[in-house]
Order: C-alpha cells, then sequence, then structure tokens
C-alpha cells in the first residue's frame, strides 16, 4: 500500500487533497497492525525486523512526493528482488547440471583396480605404472596432460643446496591421499649407504608405507614415493630427516649401520584449501548449522583494500567458497557497509560457514569481524589462519 500511494503521488494531475486522504488511511492500516502484532491475541508476537519495516513505511507516508526515496522504493527495490531471483533461479539450474554430470560413466565394472601399496618389488613395470602416473596427473586437476611449468609449481624444497643430500619433493594432493614424490641427491664424492628417508606427520595424516635403506653412488639420485592418508580436513604438517652412512658398503649384509648422519628436512605444510570446494545451501539450512555448530573463530578485518565488494571477492577467492549472499557489483563505491554469508563443503562431509560483517570508516579504513563456525575444531582453525595470512595480500 505504501509503493501505492507513492505511484499515486507521482501521477500527474492528482492533487495533494487525494494523496493526504489515502495516506492518512494507509497509516491507520499500520498503526493497527502495529498494535494488533504487539497485543496477546495473536499466537505469536510481532518481531523487531518488521516493526521496523513497517516505522518505514510511516516515515515514507509522510512525505511521499519525495523523489530520491520513492526511486529506492520503486525503482532499486525492484533491480535488488530481480536479481535476488535471477540468483536464486542459477541455483536451482546448478544442481540439475550436477546430476546429469554424476550420471555419466566414469569407470565401467570390469575395470581392473591397483593398489599401489600391494605392489611387490619385484614387480615388471607394465601399463600398471603407466595407469598410476595417469591418476597423478588427474589428481593435480590437469585432466589429461600437465605441463612442466605446474609440476614446477609444486615443488617443495626439502633441504640446503649445500648439505651433503639434496632433497626436494612433489606434493600432489587427491583427495584422501597425499603423494610425496622425493628426489634424493648424492652431491658427495663418497658413496653412501644404509639411505633412509624417515617422515611423521602432525594432524589426521598417516604414513602407509615403511622407510626403506637405499645405497647411492657418488653424486647419483634416487627417487622415493612416499603415500600418506588423510582423514580430516585441516591443516596438516609433515617433516622427517634423512639418514645414512658414508662410504662403501659393509660385505656383511646384516650390519646395516647406525646412521652416523643425518639431515633435516624442511617442514611440507598441507594446505586446507586443497580439501574444500564450493557448495549450496538455502538460508534456512545455514542458519540451523549457525545454530548448531559449536566452534568459532574470530577473525577481526584487517586489510588494505578500501572497497568492501571487492574485499569480500578477495576473501572467497582465497577461501574457495560460495557466497550465498546476493552482491551487486555495480555502483559498490556507495557500498559503506556489506554483510554476506559464505559456504563451503570439505570432501569429509564437514560444512564450513562464514559471516562476513564489514563496514568503511569516514578514513577509507575497513573495520569489522569474519565469523568461522563449523563442527570440528581443526577447520575452523585452519580458516582463520588461511584468512588472517590472505586478507593484506591484494592479489
Amino acid at each position: 500500500q505504501t509503493k501505492l500511494v507513492m505511484r499515486l503521488a507521482a501521477l500527474p494531475g492528482v492533487g495533494s487533497e487525494v494523496v493526504n486522504a489515502r495516506s492518512a488511511e494507509v497509516m491507520a492500516c499500520i498503526c493497527g497492525m502495529v498494535k494488533l502484532g504487539r497485543s496477546a491475541v495473536t499466537p505469536t508476537k510481532l518481531d523487531d525486523d518488521s516493526l521496523e519495516r513497517l516505522w518505514l513505511c510511516l516515515m515514507m507516508l509522510n512525505d511521499p512526493a519525495n523523489a530520491t526515496m520513492a526511486e529506492i522504493w520503486s525503482d532499486k527495490c525492484r533491480a535488488a528482488y530481480s536479481q535476488l531471483l535471477v540468483e536464486k533461479q542459477k541455483s536451482m539450474t546448478q544442481p540439475e547440471e550436477a546430476k546429469e554430470e554424476a550420471k555419466k560413466i566414469k569407470a565401467h565394472v570390469d575395470d581392473v583396480i591397483t593398489f599401489r601399496q600391494l605392489r611387490g618389488k619385484g614387480v615388471v613395470v607394465t601399463e600398471i605404472e603407466d595407469e598410476d602416473a595417469l591418476d597423478l596427473s588427474r589428481a593435480t586437476g590437469a585432466g589429461g596432460e600437465e605441463d612442466f611449468g605446474s609440476r614446477l609449481k609444486r615443488v617443495t624444497q626439502l633441504t640446503g643446496l649445500s648439505d651433503p643430500i639434496y632433497a626436494e619433493a612433489v606434493v600432489t594432493v587427491h583427495e584422501y591421499d597425499i603423494v610425496l614424490d622425493v628426489l634424493l641427491i648424492n652431491q658427495l664424492s663418497d658413496p653412501v649407504h644404509n639411505v633412509c628417508l624417515e617422515l611423521a606427520t602432525v594432524g589426521d595424516l598417516k604414513l602407509c608405507e615403511r622407510p626403506q635403506n637405499y645405497a647411492m653412488a657418488p653424486h647419483a639420485t634416487l627417487n622415493i614415493r612416499a603415500n600418506i592418508k588423510v582423514s580430516s580436513t585441516e591443516t596438516g604438517i609433515i617433516y622427517g630427516n634423512i639418514i645414512y652412512d658414508v662410504g662403501p658398503a659393509p660385505s656383511n649384509s646384516a650390519n646395516i649401520g647406525d646412521g652416523s648422519s643425518m639431515v633435516i628436512l624442511s617442514d611440507v605444510h598441507i594446505d586446507i584449501m586443497d580439501y574444500i570446494t564450493p557448495a549450496e545451501c538455502s538460508q534456512l539450512q545455514y542458519r540451523s548449522m549457525w545454530a548448531e555448530f559449536e566452534w568459532e573463530n574470530k577473525v577481526a578485518v584487517n586489510t588494505t583494500i578500501t572497497d568492501p565488494v571487492k574485499y569480500l571477492r578477495h576473501v572467497v577467492a582465497c577461501t574457495n567458497m560460495k557466497c550465498l549472499t546476493p552482491i551487486d557489483d555495480q555502483d559498490t563505491s556507495e557500498c559503506g557497509f556489506l554483510a554476506a554469508n559464505l559456504y563451503a563443503k570439505s570432501i569429509f562431509g564437514e560444512d564450513a560457514l562464514v559471516n562476513v560483517s564489514i563496514e568503511r570508516q569516514r578514513d577509507g579504513v575497513l573495520s569489522g569481524n569474519l565469523r568461522i563456525r563449523s563442527k570440528t575444531q581443526g577447520i575452523a582453525l585452519s580458516l582463520g589462519d588461511k584468512i588472517t595470512l590472505k586478507q593484506k595480500v591484494t592479489e
């Protein structure tokens, strides 16, 4: 009714007496609704949001000829509601595309399943090894082929260039598995034996293989593959060392040496973003999970970005989450505050919720908080550390 009165006031040839009479009628209806909602007659009382909305309607009816407010209520509210409908339509079509993608056959029932951990040492390298290499390339998300440049991005240096044994690893994360392809280089002029790569983990990571001893000639190279299982979504750490004996191997096979020399390896940090994927949920489901989850991590906004929408896009890109709140990228310069909900789901079925509430101060600096909630402590802390580390960096 308020919008109808405002449209009536905008029509040419309509006198102020008619507009005032209709405004008075609508005001009387609104006052009656407020009085009824605040009484004990109705089963549920009028909430504060609805009361504030009715109060705004009364303020608009007090001056229905205000052109600026009429544009906001008539045109911009319609545009915002249209954008909301478009976003809902997109969210409804995405599950249908996901269902069609799920119907595609990824593996036939008679395909051979290869367990790399159960393979013997003396197995002949045939098509099985080629299939494993294909699996690793698929695990990196490259699909069919992986170029040399993308593989170099995943190389982690484990030792210094001046250490007797140089080591570097290519880290490949594939959902529940982490594969470390470790390259060892003997930089000594003497042979080394009893070379053993000992690894340990922090977090929900588990080594699948026992360390083995190797022998290396002077300036020789050695490739060792280590498999690690992941059981939950949290930032894990892999650390270890290399022990070895310098000199020729003893003739007696029973003497395995005592590992008199050791090289400490640098830590390998597993990024939580490798396990998080954007997901969709309704606002009712989001509120239900927000009230249910007990672990919360609060991160203060500390960034050089001055645009709230640009900061939100930066956080979404860094956390690999889905923004459930429709945000219009246009007219962002006039936006002084912003509140949005982010949602993501891990490959282990864990939900991650983030509420972004920011405001631009008079000096242009953004202030506010990001509240992270999840059912487990690990994902809440890891996401908080990730946001704290990345929110200052503007890529």
